[in-house]
């Protein structure tokens, strides 16, 4: 997939990318942006592209336009969450040394006679040390320069880097949007999947791209299965069968149950409900469980238990609503 350095569109934030445009159009720009919204909908794509309209560098084959690409703009710096050599994964946290750079960066002149501008990609994973300098940097921000923050959870930001950055809040993607970027960038083979995954999505490219290369369609259907009513210990061993066999089945099945059981337990408090000894309470009940397959699957994953008993403790629970 092509990263979002990269990308040449901007789709379905169009209002947000208007907003940017008529306050850089007016020369009121503000030091310091955080975009918010869902995991997976664009914000280091819309970052990525405000950073080029401040470099003059929208058009993506020219030579600056190039040089944002590659990742070599000498006033372009971007920080996000180093990758963990011994695991091989993303680190849980952006730490203080990963920050550091900006400051260096800053105090420098602007090599192309510009702005400077610092991308923060996934601001919630800034740990204390790294919050506080950024907030030290927005307390005192040097001229020419702007800082863009990405962000999903800006309820971990500290109140005081909220308050010193405009906020522009990305919604989720339109199905339209979705089905665009999808055919933009999956294999041919695949294609055929997409209408059966942007439901699942939740207007979330990222998502829908994960459960495309992660048997969503597959484990999307055993979980209407298991919500369409019991399943006995045959069908049990059968489906958790089924979901250890897929790549990262595990995971992608928990993710799917839980928001099947979120989403049923919001359309049954919807309905008109009863007082009294006959109330209903499945929507209680609903929301018990999922808390439960919440607390197992963490559990699970976190000491490394047994997954498939793991599977079948969850199918018992959701059988027992």
């Amino acid at each position: 997939m092509t990263a979002p350095r990269e990308r040449t569109r901007l789709h379905g934030h169009g209002a947000a990318w208007r907003q940017f445009e008529s306050v850089m159009r007016s020369g009121r720009l503000h030091h310091a942006w955080l975009l918010t919204g869902a995991e997976g909908i664009g914000k280091a794509t819309m970052a990525f592209m405000m950073a080029r309209a401040l470099l003059d560098a929208l058009d993506h084959d020219s030579p600056v336009g190039r040089r944002v690409s590659a990742g070599t703009h000498a006033d372009l710096l971007v920080v996000a969450r180093a990758m963990d050599e011994k695991n091989h994964r993303l680190r849980r946290e952006i730490v203080g040394d990963d920050v550091r750079p900006i400051g260096a960066f800053l105090r420098r002149t602007a090599a192309e006679g510009g702005w400077r501008v610092v991308i923060v990609d996934g601001a919630e994973y800034m740990n204390r040390t790294a919050s506080n300098a950024i907030l030290k940097i927005l307390e005192e921000p040097p001229r020419g320069a702007i800082l863009i923050l990405t962000c999903a959870a800006p309820g971990r930001l500290l109140p005081t880097i909220r308050s010193r950055c405009r906020t522009l809040d990305l919604g989720p993607l339109s199905p339209q949007a979705l089905d665009d970027i999808l055919h933009d960038v999956v294999e041919e083979e695949q294609r055929h999947d997409i209408a059966k995954v942007i439901p699942l999505a939740h207007g979330s490219a990222g998502r829908a791209l994960s459960l495309l290369r992660r048997n969503g369609v597959k484990l999307s259907a055993l979980v209407d299965e298991v919500m369409a009513g019991e399943t006995g210990d045959m069908d049990a061993y059968r489906i958790a069968g089924s979901i250890a066999e897929a790549e990262n089945g595990f995971s992608v099945f928990f993710d799917l149950l839980c928001d099947a059981i979120s989403t049923r337990t919001r359309e049954l408090l919807r309905q008109p409900r009863h007082e009294g000894p006959v109330r209903d309470r499945r929507p209680e009940h609903m929301a018990r469980a999922w808390q439960d397959l919440v607390r197992l699957r963490a559990e699970t994953e976190n000491f490394n238990l047994d997954k498939q008993q793991a599977l079948l403790t969850a199918l018992a629970r959701v059988n027992a609503i």
